[in-house]
């Protein structure tokens, strides 16, 4: 692994891919990737860091784990492919978008990139999952990772924002220490909980105020 740049984040990662949790992460990988079908396909499992390098991340979107059912899962979470349809939770935050800051997403379609490509780290707590089993890496050593991410960032002295929806990213919470950062809760968007909390959060709008005081802004 160690060939390859990490867009920033190879202080990080170098020393997490060393870790024997992490070795036993990788091992149990390979066995599921090559048993059964686990997304997203295995290039993609760092897609979000491919795509916004540590040093460019204004905002931290975090959900669960990827998407479950064929074709979505593309390593960013709440993203899918140009060409497949959104997923309810994508729908919802599109929605919000629309209620908050009074127009609709800039994104045509599911697909996040634009985001990414202007500082939203798209991470979900476990980065893969098999197909039709939802949460099926939990407890595997994703967990690990991702809190080490987390604090990695929150040690950054530029401020950036976390919007944690729902209990799982909530939990997160806890690791996000320094004064400069924004820290944004609220249900998540899924249709089971986005009318609990989720929808009139203002996420976007306010992730936008505190970034414009840095001369800072994202196209949502």
């Amino acid at each position: 692994m160690a060939q390859r740049s990490y867009n920033g984040w190879d202080g990080l990662f170098l020393e997490e891919f060393s870790q024997p949790y992490f070795k036993q992460l990788k091992a149990f990988l390979l066995e599921r990737y090559a048993q059964t079908e686990v997304y997203p396909p295995k290039p993609l499992i760092l897609n979000a860091f491919d795509h916004t390098a540590y040093e460019d991340v204004n905002v931290v979107i975090l959900g669960q784990d990827p998407y479950y059912n064929p074709g979505q899962a593309m390593g960013m979470s709440f993203s899918v492919p140009q060409g497949i349809a959104p997923p309810m939770s994508l729908v919802n935050m599109f929605k919000e978008i629309n209620d908050d800051l009074g127009r609709p997403s800039v994104i045509k379609g599911g697909d996040l990139t634009p985001w990414a490509e202007q500082g939203v780290l798209l991470l979900n707590t476990a980065l893969t999952v098999e197909r039709g089993k939802p949460n099926s890496h939990q407890g595997k050593g994703w967990e690990i990772f991702t809190d080490k991410v987390i604090k990695y960032l929150n040690m950054r002295e530029r401020g950036m924002v976390f919007m944690l929806w729902g209990r799982n990213a909530y939990a997160k919470k806890q690791l996000i220490t320094s004064a400069q950062h924004l820290v944004l809760t609220a249900a998540h968007p899924s249709p089971l909980s986005a009318y609990n909390g989720f929808f009139g959060c203002g996420h976007f709008s306010k992730a936008n105020k505190f970034l414009g005081e840095q001369q800072r802004h994202i196209e949502w």
